[in-house]
């Protein structure tokens, strides 16, 4: 017994000497994590990370990926030494959990046998610094603390460490430190987005997956590790609280299993209780904040649609101290802020023991319920493929209303019930539509969301219709049914409005997105029963198809449609050669087969490209298409929307030159360009600020981006350009160039009294609807005759008399009174024959009015072609 004894205490005295061993933040920074006036970079965050790992058993440091910029983006994995020796033990029991496949009994003795996974991120948003800092103070504590619940926590929880924008990090606080006097440092005044291509909208993009650190995260959690509970840290707090954490406010998507809402609020009331046994004031919940669950596509929102309970805390903090504000309504204890906090001077260290309260709310509950988290993450995976194996109908607010007034309460079940309105078991996707390439890019956004996708070895019929082989089956019966709904099916966000003639609650972010309507995708739903035949499983995400060659192998002339995105890819490579390019009255393109043979069939087959080949070449109607000049508008700081485009004009191989107002207003831009793209926000509705203040301290390297698009000084410019037979792309609020320029067009949406409808009378944010095209006209080539747009109280236009004369040009409109498609459009009837998009000759040049954001976020590729088509035409 005293041996026994003895070799106990030898043991803990070793770990005890092994845990003094271990690097502080203080020793190996200079400071204390939170210290006042002082911001570590990701270089440097990086190299403590690797030195811990190197002191510690209980963490390991590994890469998810390359960011944009080329940095590793790290994840510390961090549990008990004996649990990492069986790590990939606990992962495949997530990952199995996660399927729903096993039985009931196989769940319950796996759930027991598991660990709990917790993903806790940090620095998404990179000027809301806290959350780095708070990992690298996490992780220290997690690794060095021997305290009883530290000690259970690692032994029954793995937490998954992630940092989420290396590059926006090393940016922000270089940035901040760049200044030696401590009392003058700011984040004010980037010179760039802090995320290369989407900044503050790097959290408005994992439905889509368009950026690398997106990729990178996805995977891990849709695909690797599968955590029960994600933490995604922000900042800032609503003014005067401390931070805004769960139960969030309404509405919920309807397609999010009830589980994850009701053990999300679980969570969150435990993060408040521990905050009041702590004694830190200041925490506010549901109506305290605009938060809700309603929307898909941002870090936490995306995992409630893959069976997960996803965090989101808004915290205060900075390293420059600074008051807490009077907010009197804040004052009073509320069941939103049920324990207030007075006004009062806050440091940067008070917000890394609020985080890390925070986070040991969550991991404590984890550990708790750490049975019950894995048990259910089976019954969710399980209720999903349960569902669509039967027959299940979803209840909408729109649909539930209009039903409700045709029927009384003994048959409005009845009603919602009908067979009609089933909810599909499987989307059908044929391989014989017009721009399948696009239609692989959107199942692969699928597949990278863990979602199982299937391409048919043969032709097969379902529903009564035949499909090609190739085509792509997408099954509900799988765990993440409820991101397949909402990629698929349109939103119906409810009518929000505090009281009756309140102007209504704005939505935390879009109110419809269905990504297949965006891209422009064509499916069939079936709702009798999923597809039989020989389908093959992506392993992964799916190479394009290989381009198809048509018509004799000795042609002379090469046709592309622009009815693929694609197209506009290869094409491109045909001008960057220097290769002559012409263009048909149809919008087709046509390229010398002898000339042009490697370059149009390489890009054929890298690109799934369509091409024809003919043995003779037209000799009418050819327009030359000239080697691309294109300029793309942005400013100082970084403009996101002119970030996606950019990201846009990569991806299509498009090139492009960026330029800031003082090339614009230094004017001869003819001699340099022949397309200029004006993306949302970039020309003002009133007069603009011109070249504006230059903020202080700006390095030189900057100060041609300095300065705004002004009426007075760019506008001129412009007009000059087209005139010299330029053209000018302009998208949603950039359009009001149009008004500048005198055209003869006005705002379709004004009241009786001249002025613009009220939000009460009409409001549509962020929403996919419907236009009528008009294809023959040179921006909509390659269209069919109606498109889904995204619109977010996008401009809408009327011609005034003398509109056609004057050379404007109709291209889309709204043709019904009910346009909207999915999302929410209050008032949606006096969009009626108003017109989304236009084309204005001006001089011997064109102006583009594009309303809708027909490029926005990267995502509706169904719209890429107004823009493309625009860009090759100028």
């Amino acid at each position: 017994m005293l041996l026994q004894r003895c070799s106990t205490l030898l043991l803990l005295a070793l770990a005890a000497s092994a845990q003094s061993q271990l690097t502080s933040p203080e020793k190996f920074f200079g400071h204390s994590i939170g210290a006042d006036y002082v911001l570590p970079n990701y270089t440097r965050f990086s190299e403590y990370w690797r030195r811990l790992d190197a002191d510690s058993d209980r963490m390991k440091v590994v890469s998810i990926g390359k960011s944009a910029e080329g940095r590793d983006q790290l994840m510390a994995i961090v549990t008990s030494p004996a649990n990492h020796r069986r790590l990939e033990q606990y992962r495949q029991i997530a990952q199995q959990l996660s399927t729903g496949k096993l039985s009931e009994a196989d769940a319950h003795r796996l759930a027991e046998q598991g660990k709990a996974v917790v993903w806790i991120d940090g620095g998404l948003h990179a000027t809301e610094v806290l959350g780095a800092q708070q990992l690298i103070e996490t992780c220290w504590r997690m690794v060095s603390r021997n305290d009883p619940e530290v000690k259970r926590i690692l032994d029954d929880v793995i937490i998954l460490f992630v940092h989420a924008n290396p590059d926006g990090m090393e940016l922000c606080s270089d940035w901040y430190m760049r200044n030696p006097d401590p009392l003058k440092r700011s984040l004010a005044s980037l010179p760039r987005l802090y995320e290369k291509y989407a900044g503050h909208d790097n959290n408005r993009d994992f439905y889509m997956l368009n950026l690398p650190e997106s990729k990178n995260m996805s995977r891990v959690m849709y695909t690797q590790w599968f955590p029960q509970i994600m933490y995604n840290h922000h900042q800032t707090g609503p003014a005067g609280t401390v931070m805004f954490a769960p139960p969030f406010r309404d509405p919920f998507n309807h397609n999010i299993d009830p589980l994850v809402i009701q053990s999300l609020d679980m969570v969150g009331v435990n993060l408040h209780r521990r905050m009041a046994e702590e004694g830190k004031p200041g925490t506010t919940m549901r109506s305290g904040s605009p938060y809700s669950t309603w929307w898909n596509g941002g870090l936490r929102t995306t995992a409630y649609f893959h069976n997960m309970v996803g965090i989101l805390t808004e915290t205060i903090g900075s390293p420059t101290p600074f008051q807490i504000p009077v907010v009197a309504s804040r004052l009073v204890p509320t069941g939103a802020t049920p324990f207030p906090i007075e006004p009062r001077l806050w440091k940067f260290r008070e917000s890394i023991e609020y985080s890390w309260t925070a986070n040991m709310s969550i991991l404590d509950i984890a550990q708790r319920f750490r049975e019950k988290f894995l048990f259910n993450t089976w019954r969710m995976a399980r209720n999903s493929i349960e569902k669509a194996e039967g027959d299940t109908w979803t209840n909408t607010p729109t649909r539930v209303e209009e039903m409700a007034k045709k029927a009384n309460g003994a048959t409005l079940v009845t009603m919602l019930k009908a067979p009609e309105l089933r909810d599909a078991k499987a989307y059908v996707i044929p391989s014989d539509q017009a721009d399948f390439p696009t239609a692989v890019r959107f199942v692969n956004t699928l597949i990278e969301n863990g979602v199982q996708v299937e391409r048919a070895a043969g032709s097969f019929e379902a529903g009564g219709k035949r499909y090609p082989a190739g085509s792509l089956v997408v099954r509900c019966s799988q765990a993440f049914r409820p991101h397949i709904l909402d990629m698929f099916e349109p939103q119906d966000h409810p009518n929000d409005f505090p009281a009756p003639g309140a102007p209504p609650t704005a939505p935390y972010d879009n109110a419809g997105y269905t990504l297949a309507y965006q891209m422009g995708v064509q499916f069939d739903r079936l709702v009798d029963r999923a597809p039989e035949g020989r389908f093959e499983v992506a392993g992964g995400v799916m190479p394009m198809p290989s381009g198809l060659l048509l018509g004799p192998s000795n042609g002379v002339a090469y046709h592309l449609s622009p009815s693929q995105n694609d197209t506009f890819a290869v094409i491109s490579r045909v001008l960057a050669a220097k290769q002559p390019v012409f263009r048909l009255a149809n919008g087709d393109f046509e390229v010398d087969g002898e000339i042009g043979r490697k370059i149009i069939e390489d890009g054929a087959a890298q690109r799934g490209v369509t091409v024809r080949r003919s043995v003779v070449r037209s000799e009418a109607g050819l327009t030359a298409v000239k080697p691309l000049r294109v300029a793309l508008w942005d400013r100082y700081g970084g403009s996101m929307e002119s970030g996606w485009t950019r990201l846009v004009l990569e991806q299509f191989e498009i090139p492009f030159t960026v330029v800031y107002a003082k090339e614009l207003d230094a004017g001869n831009l003819k001699d340099k360009y022949d397309v200029i793209i004006f993306p949302n926000g970039a020309i003002p509705s009133g007069q603009g600020r011109g070249a504006g203040q230059v903020p202080e301290n700006i390095p030189d390297e900057f100060l041609p981006m300095i300065g705004s698009v002004s009426v007075s000084a760019t506008v001129p410019k412009l007009k000059e350009f087209m005139e010299a037979g330029g053209s000018v792309v302009t998208i949603g609020s950039s359009t009001s160039l149009g008004y500048h320029l005198g055209l003869p067009l006005e705002n379709a949406l004004v009241g009786e009294n001249g002025r613009a409808l009220p939000n009460t009378q009409y409001y549509v944010p962020g929403s996919v609807l419907r236009v009528k095209v008009d294809n023959t006209a040179p921006s909509a080539w390659g269209m069919g005759e109606v498109a889904d747009v995204m619109f977010d109280n996008s401009p809408v236009f009327r011609f005034k008399s003398g509109a056609e004369e004057a050379g404007l040009r109709r291209v889309a409109w709204f043709d019904t009174d009910k346009p909207l498609r999915s999302g929410w459009a209050w008032g949606q009837e006096k969009l009626k024959d108003g017109i989304a998009i236009a084309e204005a000759k001006v001089g011997s040049g064109k102006l583009y009015l594009f309303g809708p954001e027909v490029l926005f976020r990267g995502q509706p590729h169904g719209t890429f072609k107004f823009v493309f088509n625009a860009i090759v035409n100028g």
